[in-house]
């Protein structure tokens, strides 16, 4: 059986050093990905899209490792893209008004007609209120800077503002979405030992 790790391969995307700030080139990825608005601690909607994320991801994982592919491979950490029409309004005091893509990324040979397969199977195990709102897409992020934080999502704060400033002081602008990616499971993982990548989009 062959066996496919995407973190291993692609590891300077998600394997950083602590307290560094590093450029990267993110190339194209498959995603599976829900749109949707409002604060995340508080919004239903949210709830319901990671948890319909989850289980169609793991059921692609399944079907090809079971399936006549035979390919194993990891199930790839939950991502988020963060924004608002007008970014100078993007605070934690806005949070209500923040809309977000989360996202999680497939192999490529994961294609839109398994795709529908894998939500077809998952919606029949489980009542997943956001499956219809799913959709697979390829995005190419591009140049970004990136850093690795430890703690609470409410801690993230000076973390952002230290990549920021990073960002302008050597010579680039932001631009695109705010992303983070979140290398533990937030639903299981105690606030304190929460890892999170966080990203932005940049241009010179």
């Amino acid at each position: 059986m062959e066996t496919l790790d995407l973190k291993k391969k692609f590891k300077q995307l998600y394997s950083l050093p602590k307290n560094q700030v590093m450029i990267v080139d993110v190339p194209e990825f498959n995603y599976i990905m829900i749109d949707g608005i409002g604060d995340p601690n508080h919004s239903v909607a949210f709830q319901e899209a990671v948890s319909a994320l989850y289980p169609v991801s793991y059921t692609l994982k399944f079907m090809f490792k079971k399936g006549p592919q035979e390919i194993d491979y990891a199930v790839m950490p939950l991502e988020g893209l963060w924004w608002m029409d007008d970014m100078t309004q993007f605070t934690i005091e806005n949070k209500a008004k923040w809309k977000w893509t989360m996202m999680i990324m497939q192999p490529d040979f994961v294609t839109k007609a398994i795709f529908q397969e894998a939500c077809i199977a998952a919606g029949k195990k489980k009542e997943l209120p956001a499956l219809p709102k799913l959709r697979l897409e390829k995005m190419k992020e591009g140049p970004a800077a990136q850093t690795l934080y430890f703690g609470p999502y409410s801690g993230e704060g000076p973390t952002i503002m230290k990549l920021h400033d990073f960002v302008k002081e050597n010579g680039y602008q932001l631009s695109g979405k705010h992303r983070e990616i979140y290398l533990n499971d937030m639903r299981k993982t105690a606030p304190e030992k929460l890892k999170t990548v966080i990203r932005q989009p940049i241009t010179k």
